[in-house]
């Protein structure tokens, strides 16, 4: 059972990581203030063993703060953010391979694929802005689940200020219609307890180190220059799920 074995030694590596992650944030400057804001079923299985789960947290920050990172660049930037402290709270046992059109999760280096997904696709106006990867395949996802409609993603929505000088932020990772080999293969309880888990320690991780604003720089720059943000399609109205937009609109991937 070699992907069990893997996901007890991730589950472990990031255990350690996340309280090394949490005071390494408590040293350093933030900027924001973020506060977890999971809804209230975070994970849910349906029927036919796809996986929804949710994550979010609100950022509290300056609004020239704001003002200042709400371009496409710094979107594309954040996505960049969310590889990096995957890495980083693993101590570097999974990392992000890029190519043209797809990035690859690897348990230090390929072939070992745990994940694979088509290149991100970007949505975003003066309210929202979406960064979208296609599950294509991997270690991790059932034979059922292969390139088909499941997706992870960022949404961000820009939520009233709270006070003057103030903004606010919604922030939110989902994985939707992700169906796991560990779910498919072992059982149910088994992927809840590892894989699941997991998820939900890193990616409520990644959420607090928001609060510190530090923005990785983009591997690929699609949107390095100001110019290139009138490529960038808009994303559903605020309060619509970003998955209908995403059926609606035509495929966007920054290459």
């Amino acid at each position: 059972m070699p992907s069990i074995a893997l996901i007890g030694v991730l589950a472990a590596a990031a255990a350690a990581l996340l309280g090394f992650s949490r005071r390494l944030l408590n040293r350093s400057r933030t900027v924001a203030e973020a506060v977890i804001r999971d809804p209230a079923e975070s994970t849910v299985v349906d029927d036919n063993g796809a996986v929804r789960s949710v994550q979010a947290a609100e950022l509290t920050l300056p609004a020239e703060a704001l003002q200042a990172i709400w371009t496409p660049m710094h979107l594309e930037r954040l996505a960049r953010t969310y590889w990096r402290f995957l890495s980083r709270c693993t101590l570097g046992l999974i990392r992000v391979d890029y190519s043209e059109r797809e990035r690859f999760v690897v348990f230090l280096r390929r072939p070992f694929v745990l994940l694979s997904f088509h290149a991100p696709e970007y949505e975003m106006n003066a309210d929202r802005g979406i960064v979208r990867w296609r599950i294509e395949s991997g270690v991790l996802v059932s034979r059922a689940g292969r390139d088909r409609d499941g997706y992870l993603q960022i949404d961000v929505q820009r939520r009233p200020d709270p006070a003057s000088g103030q903004a606010r932020v919604h922030v939110e990772v989902e994985v939707a219609n992700f169906y796991p080999a560990i779910a498919a293969g072992i059982g149910r309880w088994v992927y809840k307890e590892t894989q699941s888990r997991l998820h939900v320690i890193v990616t409520h991780g990644f959420l607090r180190s928001l609060a510190r604003l530090d923005l990785a720089p983009s591997r690929v720059g699609r949107y390095a220059e100001p110019e290139d943000a009138s490529e960038v399609p808009d994303p559903p109205p605020t309060g619509r799920p970003a998955r209908e937009g995403a059926q609606a609109a035509p495929r966007r991937r920054a290459a």
